[in-house]
């Protein structure tokens, strides 16, 4: 039930957001920025304009702008049909292929089109203009993600490791909290924590003996992982903090990537020893640290982030 509920709302919001778009720019408008032309004959024009056959070929194909534009093939007919009326396109037979027939744009819909595009770069000036630079790197971060989700790709090839950049331990505090309260249900004292050990980071580390490391996938943080001196025992035993990794790059090795950096700095920096803290919940967490060879040393059942925990500690020697 409580899944349903969660759909059903986000459903609702997508279509309030196709609502609030479509009005945006114009969809539903029967002509697209002023002129005569839809949006769809527009983006026609478009197409045309933008993208050469292979090879060179002059026009292109009409089963290729069907595939563009995931367009019925009869209405795609009766578009180009108006538009070679109004002697803007030609179609004619390929003349390397007599079964493909491709479109041109004429001089007359290549002046169309051009008058087209600037009526749009004046139409996304006029919104952007309004905005704080900020706010539109905050919009343009929005369209990315909204691209990334939603079109078909392959899967991410690679990803690289570097320092911590401003704005990143906030992104540390902020994913954590998210994703712990989505996955796990854990409250908001969880963030608290985070919030806390990410604090006395930045507020007073020794970077020859405490670091951290942010994975990126194609400019993107998706991963954490962090590396400090052992309340305890500072001078010997080194302490493996904020293990992170988001949804989307689960599966390509970041994990047990970001635990053999962690190892071989604190090698580097004199620890002989290295703890962890984790929860019995996160197995793929605990896979992670087996595989690096972390044994365990002690668990313990408590209530805390709103649930009944198993706290475990872990260590290993180096």
């Amino acid at each position: 039930m409580v899944n349903d509920i969660a759909v059903d709302s986000t459903v609702a919001q997508v279509r309030a957001f196709n609502r609030f778009y479509t009005r945006v720019i114009g969809v539903l408008d029967g002509e697209h920025l002023g002129t005569r032309f839809s949006l769809v004959e527009a983006r026609l024009l478009y197409e045309l304009a933008r993208h050469a056959e292979p090879g060179g070929r002059a026009g292109t194909g009409v089963s290729d702008l069907r595939q563009r534009l995931d367009l019925d093939p009869g209405y795609l007919s009766r578009i180009l049909g108006r538009l070679e009326n109004d002697g803007l396109v030609r179609r004619e037979q390929d003349p390397v292929d007599a079964r493909r027939q491709v479109v041109t744009l004429t001089d007359t819909g290549r002046d169309a089109f051009d008058d087209l595009d600037r009526r749009q770069v004046a139409a996304v000036e006029g919104l952007l203009s309004p905005l704080h630079p900020d706010q539109r790197d905050e919009l343009t971060g929005a369209m990315r993600t909204i691209t990334d989700v939603l079109e078909p790709r392959p899967e991410p090839r690679g990803f690289v490791l570097r320092a911590p950049e401003p704005g990143d331990l906030g992104w540390v505090v902020s994913r954590h909290g998210a994703l712990y309260a989505r996955e796990y249900g854990w409250d908001a004292t969880f963030e608290a924590l985070v919030a806390r050990i990410v604090a006395d980071y930045a507020n007073g580390h020794d970077p020859a003996r405490e670091t951290g490391w942010i994975a990126e996938v194609d400019g993107r943080p998706v991963g954490s992982v962090f590396c400090v001196a052992s309340e305890d025992d500072p001078e010997h035993t080194a302490k493996l903090r904020l293990l992170l990794v988001e949804p989307s790059a689960r599966g390509l090795g970041v994990g047990a990537r970001l635990v053999e950096q962690c190892l071989r700095f604190a090698r580097r920096a004199g620890y002989t020893r290295i703890t962890l803290w984790t929860n019995g919940t996160l197995h793929a967490a605990r896979r992670i640290y087996q595989g690096a060879g972390f044994n365990l040393d002690d668990e313990t059942t408590r209530e805390a982030f709103g649930r009944v925990q198993v706290e475990q500690n872990w260590s290993r020697a180096l």
